[in-house]
């Protein structure tokens, strides 16, 4: 870890904020302090706390339920979570740029891109970006949900060599932190790990969505990409970022997959879905094959070619996702039948598949 030299850091609304909602300009000091210190580093920041940031300047004392008034929320304190960042970081000399993502902007190719090479081109003139969901214009429909999940995306896009989560915890436990006799898990090296954990929700402070069960789930997402992931307090960054031992140490479970299959399996959106036979879910499941016309029994939803579809067993279980070749209303033609007999009376265009195999993730539950 010591070796990494582009690093991801997530930091949650409660690690930044007063009790009272507002942000706490020390606490945002002292990680800065941390992250600066690192010049020899590129670092992004995944950053909560606009919504948590907009409470006190509202009149709000506590997080609001309904989407509108957190959107309002979200749209006060940003302005206010950047110009804290660009103060704190100015004291070194150093510039932040803000970049505000919608899960619509990673489940969409051109967007993704984008995304991207704004990043990339922010690291190379040696700005800091500060990254948060776009809270103020995300609907329920396209909202990552966290920022835990949107970091471990993020730290794919960037290629990072680490994704640091830090929480108002100091690791992952075998229980509920707060009871006599749990203890800190200090590595784990695969799901298997995690079995018969007992994993909490929401912290204590209450201005945060997150909790242990979205840091576990977007550390798994990130490992499994080839990205290993630290998971400490806040208070502990200097020695996550140092390479010493604290925290939780996720260890990588897979390799660095191809762009698309990333979002495609953890950010994009099913527009539609397709039925398969057990011949089809066989062949997509254990083979790796494509699917072919003949192994779909049946067609859900309204897309377009292009689109990311669920593909599901007879019994409505999501299997693999994937990216579509045919609208929606030209697939009932093609159920069942070989290519062969459709390219005959249809065209050498209907000659293919319909989710291609490259383009074709399988989902693990």
């Amino acid at each position: 870890m010591e070796d990494a030299r582009r690093i991801v850091v997530k930091v949650g609304s409660s690690s930044l904020t007063t009790a009272t909602g507002g942000l706490d300009a020390d606490r945002v000091d002292a990680l800065v302090d941390v992250l600066a210190k690192h010049q020899d580093k590129e670092i992004v920041l995944v950053s909560s706390g606009a919504i948590a940031a907009g409470l006190a300047p509202l009149g709000l004392e506590r997080r609001p339920g309904d989407l509108a008034r957190q959107q309002a929320a979200a749209s006060v304190g940003q302005g206010l979570l950047v110009a804290r960042y660009t103060a704190s970081f100015a004291r070194y000399g150093r510039r932040v740029g803000q970049v505000l993502l919608t899960s619509d902007d990673t489940s969409r190719r051109a967007h993704y891109r984008n995304a991207c090479r704004t990043l990339d081109q922010l690291l190379a003139m040696g700005a800091v970006p500060i990254v948060n969901e776009n809270d103020t214009v995300a609907t329920d429909e396209i909202r990552f949900g966290d920022n835990d999940r949107l970091a471990a995306l993020v730290a794919h896009l960037v290629r990072a060599d680490l994704l640091v989560l830090l929480s108002d915890v100091d690791g992952l436990y075998d229980g509920d932190p707060a009871t006599p006799g749990t203890s800190r898990i200090e590595v784990v090296s695969g799901p298997e790990d995690l079995t018969g954990i007992s994993i909490g929700s929401a912290g204590k402070s209450g201005v945060g969505t997150g909790g242990m069960v979205t840091k576990v789930e977007a550390a798994r997402i990130a490992a499994a990409a080839g990205i290993p992931v630290v998971l400490t307090s806040a208070v502990h960054a200097a020695d996550a970022l140092a390479g010493a031992t604290t925290g939780t140490h996720f260890l990588r479970t897979g390799r660095r997959s191809a762009d698309r299959l990333l979002w495609l399996a953890h950010a994009s959106t099913p527009q539609g879905a397709l039925v398969l036979d057990d011949g089809a879910v066989r062949a997509v499941v254990e083979r790796n094959s494509s699917l072919l016309p003949a192994g779909i029994s049946a067609v859900e939803g309204e897309f377009s070619a292009g689109d990311p579809v669920e593909l599901r067993d007879a019994g409505g279980h999501a299997v693999a996702r994937g990216l579509v070749n045919f609208d929606a209303r030209e697939i009932p033609r093609l159920i069942g039948r070989s290519t062969r007999d459709l390219a005959r009376e249809l065209g050498p265009a209907y000659e293919r598949e319909v989710v291609h195999r490259d383009d074709l993730v399988l989902l693990h539950h």
